[in-house]
């Protein structure tokens, strides 16, 4: 189970990473949403390809497509609202108060969707510590953001 947290770091590196590279595609291209298709098809080929390669795609049947719950269906909107937002945001206002916005945000309202068990997350308690955490983060990023 280690190596999870190794995936979890370098996907921590590649998003740092990626919000100024999407933005820089937005900006050579002039056109932001065009940009945001050339990722989005080149998430899907990553995807396609990685699976394959690994021999663990598969589509799913009607009966399992029908059992999804239908709020876990917009992934990928969010997911565009996140690119769109390197368009835009990355940039301008640097990467680390970016990400760290970014993170800060996660954290925060991971904390929430913990404490309530919702969109499938195992509940766990929004204990003091958790919350004191959250609210370092905040000071944090404030800090980066300032200095």
């Amino acid at each position: 189970m280690w190596y999870l947290y190794g995936l979890a770091l370098l996907a921590g590196i590649a998003n740092a990473v990626q919000g100024g590279t999407n933005a820089t595609l937005a900006k050579a291209l002039g056109q932001p949403f065009a940009a945001g298709l050339v990722v989005a098809l080149g998430t899907g080929s990553t995807l396609l390809l990685t699976g394959l390669a690994l021999g663990r795609f598969q589509w799913p049947g009607l009966v399992q497509a029908a059992q999804v719950p239908a709020w876990a269906w917009f992934g990928g909107c969010l997911g565009a609202l996140v690119i769109v937002s390197q368009f835009f945001a990355a940039q301008a206002i640097g990467a680390a108060p970016f990400l760290g916005l970014l993170v800060t945000a996660g954290v925060a309202t991971s904390i929430v969707l913990d404490h309530f068990g919702w969109i499938g997350f195992a509940v766990h308690a929004a204990s003091p510590w958790r919350i004191v955490g959250g609210l370092l983060m905040v000071v944090g990023v404030t800090l980066v953001a300032l200095f």
